[in-house]
């Protein structure tokens, strides 16, 4: 399922070919569920839509018909909110940097005291490092939370924020499919980003990265505590002392990563694996 196919999933549809696995391309804006109809006719169904709403929603009607999604509602949703996905990790007992959450940009100010500068400013929902904000003072913590309080929907004006993790300015995204590890590379950040948001959608680079045993445990626990089948977890490395799990993302855009792995890994092929796989009953 896929409302637009991109580089990733044109290399997802040609793994499948090469293993010879049957498969139809849904178009998720042309999807519709009705209550009490018969099940879907798909074993699997592959969720790659690019908006967490409409994912998470297809992931629900489908799993409505008795259908089997990759990933699961559950899993989206929980991926989805930044906030849920810090609880869920702090209880399995992750490391994650400091974490709090106020109802209003009035309590958020205290909030970020507590935490302590400098401080990182995330919406609950987003991709690509997109209204993330590092704040360095008070003035600065300020004149952000004044323009989060004009926003318009209710769910922007509850603020979470993070401790700002010293790190060697990059991050590690780890890839994880059917709880295993997959490949880890680093993405350095790049100016665009400010030179702290290692996102590639922001113009960062990325390299392959050894894999320790520490990073592949962090990384395929981190996608176990969140139910995530196909799973990006990004990590950082905390100057001098260990690595943290940041966030764990259920629609995983893999094209800075395969180039970064080259011939080391397949992702693309990985994924159909794993859903030829389950559509035979043997993996899940």
């Amino acid at each position: 399922m896929a409302s637009r196919v991109r580089l990733d999933e044109k290399r997802i549809m040609a793994a499948l070919d090469r293993r010879a696995v049957p498969y139809e391309r849904l178009d998720g804006r042309t999807c519709r569920y009705e209550l009490d109809a018969a099940p879907p006719p798909w074993p699997v169904v592959l969720n790659r839509e690019i908006g967490q709403v409409r994912a998470a929603y297809a992931a629900h009607g489908v799993e409505a018909g008795g259908g089997t999604v990759v990933n699961s509602a559950a899993a989206i949703e929980l991926c989805g909110d930044k906030w849920r996905t810090s609880v869920a990790l702090r209880r399995a007992g992750l490391p994650i940097p400091r974490t709090a959450l106020a109802l209003t940009p009035e309590a958020a100010l205290d909030t970020i005291e507590r935490i302590g500068y400098p401080a990182v400013i995330k919406p609950l929902q987003g991709s690509w490092g997109r209204l993330v904000t590092a704040v360095r003072d008070r003035h600065a913590a300020a004149a952000v939370l004044e323009h989060v309080a004009a926003l318009p929907s209710p769910q922007s004006h509850i603020v979470y924020v993070q401790e700002f993790i010293d790190t060697p300015g990059r991050d590690v995204r780890a890839i994880v499919i059917g709880g295993r590890l997959v490949g880890a590379v680093y993405r350095s950040a790049g100016e665009a980003a400010g030179g702290w948001r290692a996102n590639v959608a922001l113009g960062a680079t990325t390299e392959r990265c050894a894999v320790t045993p520490e990073l592949a445990e962090l990384a395929e626990e981190a996608a176990r505590v969140v139910g995530a089948d196909i799973a990006g977890v990004d990590l950082l490395e905390e100057r001098g002392e260990r690595l943290l799990v940041l966030e764990v993302n259920s629609g995983v855009e893999f094209s800075g990563f395969q180039e970064a792995m080259g011939d080391t890994v397949d992702v693309a092929d990985q994924i159909a694996g794993y859903v030829a796989a389950c559509r035979e009953g043997v993996w899940m």
